[in-house]
């Protein structure tokens, strides 16, 4: 569904991605892992078309979109929902949900709306209500039920357990698997390695602008080195 390859990117002069190749199949969770600014926001950025880049093929279901316009890109179903959620406060959740399917999705977006709020039941509970005044998971499941709304063919999930509590947190990674049992491919980008890996059928872990570990999930828990690293375990 999806093959980065050799992708390199960055900001100015400053090269962030440095040669960074990974793929993702129908119907699966890629967990994209690693700590705070070794470049995974970076990779979000290019595959949605906001920043360009610099060399490498980005291929999505068949077709090259390295550098085409965000809007072309999201009209193929590529949805990125972006860390920080950034919702409009101002506007109330149906609003935010409804502004969802303004390029891709309008023909269905009654029935979306009905789909995103079964769900998400909260964002039903509160669809009048300013999104502004929503708690912070609650903001989160407003970010990602706005993506659904485009109807998308991959799902790109920018950091979704930032900010969050632990019990949110849990909640958060219960409601990915919830979108993805019905087939939807979803790249996880996180921080949050062990309940990503839990979730995901395979995972790329990144340091410095490069894929470090690669692997099925399952592997990777007993890999001595992302335990060392990223587990806190000896």
């Amino acid at each position: 569904m999806l093959l980065v390859d050799g992708l390199r990117a960055g900001y100015g002069a400053v090269e962030v991605l440095r040669g960074v190749s990974f793929d993702l199949g129908k119907s699966e969770i890629v967990a994209l892992l690693g700590s705070n600014g070794v470049g995974k926001t970076t990779i979000s950025s290019v595959l949605s078309g906001l920043i360009p880049a610099w060399s490498g093929r980005i291929v999505f279901d068949g077709a090259e979109i390295q550098n085409r316009t965000p809007e072309t890109i999201v009209d193929l179903g590529l949805i990125h929902v972006p860390e920080g959620r950034h919702i409009f406060p101002n506007l109330t959740v149906r609003e935010n949900l409804e502004l969802g399917a303004y390029r891709r999705g309008k023909p269905n977006r009654a029935r979306n709306l009905d789909r995103v709020m079964d769900t998400f039941p909260r964002l039903r509970e509160r669809a009048g209500q300013k999104a502004g005044t929503l708690s912070g998971g609650e903001q989160q499941m407003l970010a990602i039920g706005r993506g659904m709304m485009a109807e998308p063919r991959l799902l790109i999930l920018d950091e979704p357990s930032i900010g969050l509590s632990p019990l949110l947190v849990e909640e958060m990674f219960s409601l990915i698997g919830v979108l993805n049992k019905d087939g939807l491919p979803i790249l996880l980008v996180e921080q949050n390695v062990l309940q990503s890996l839990e979730i995901a059928d395979r995972a790329f872990v990144m340091e410095n602008g490069e894929i470090r570990l690669s692997g099925p999930t399952a592997t990777l828990m007993d890999d001595p080195e992302l335990k060392r690293s990223y587990l806190g375990l000896a």
